[in-house]
């Protein structure tokens, strides 16, 4: 598994500089008829803005990876977003089990719909555990970037408020779930939706950049 190797040098390589990029970043794709595709630039400026102001070395263009591949090992973090239906192979929910409790991180974003699938897909992953909601004084909070509040809302649906609700395996948290806040939705390119405004996507990039730095450095 290279992500078990790759991963004790993070604190080291979190602020080196590199002419080659040292990480990669990727969104999973899924079945089930859900819009794995969806967030098309978030990654993208996420990395680049990880880049600016983490001093990461990320390579700048993201990939997509499925969950049953040995591609997944690859990645210290992958995200996964969408609106609709998930479905997770039995191949897939072995392999994904196998790559977090191995190191990796999975990023859950839900756009709006995905949150009735994506827990029963992750039941599947973790049997054992529960998603539990992140107290606002969480270390992925306070990187970085101070959130004082816990997670900033961006996108507003329902009226509720912004959630992250996190997996904690032996004490790791190896999933972060995002949940009525939409927070992919606020890395995208600046005019992609029509009440987007620069504070509400500057703050989800600190956001973002808050994980990013928590996951490369436990």
């Amino acid at each position: 598994m290279k992500l078990i190797t790759i991963l004790p040098l993070c604190c080291l390589l979190l602020f080196g500089s590199f002419s080659e990029p040292t990480y990669k970043m990727a969104k999973v794709k899924y079945s089930g008829g859900g819009d794995w595709y969806g967030d098309r630039t978030a990654l993208p400026n996420l990395i680049k803005f990880c880049n600016d102001n983490l001093k990461t070395n990320f390579q700048q263009q993201d990939e997509v990876v499925e969950l049953a591949s040995g591609e997944l090992f690859n990645y210290p973090f992958v995200f996964l977003t969408g609106h609709g239906n998930v479905i997770f192979s039995d191949l897939e929910v072995k392999n994904l089990r196998k790559y977090l409790t191995g190191g990796g991180f999975l990023h859950i974003d839900d756009n709006y719909g995905l949150d009735k699938y994506i827990r029963i897909q992750m039941k599947r992953v973790f049997p054992e555990l529960n998603f539990v909601e992140l107290p606002v004084n969480h270390p992925i909070y306070h990187q970085k970037f101070d959130f004082p509040n816990g997670l900033p809302k961006i996108h507003e649906h329902d009226g509720k408020r912004a959630q992250g609700f996190g997996l904690i395996y032996q004490g790791r948290l190896v999933c972060f779930y995002t949940y009525e806040c939409d927070l992919g939705n606020g890395w995208e390119d600046y005019g992609t939706y029509a009440n987007d405004t620069q504070e509400s996507r500057l703050k989800a990039l600190k956001m973002g950049a808050n994980l990013i730095q928590y996951v490369l450095t436990q």
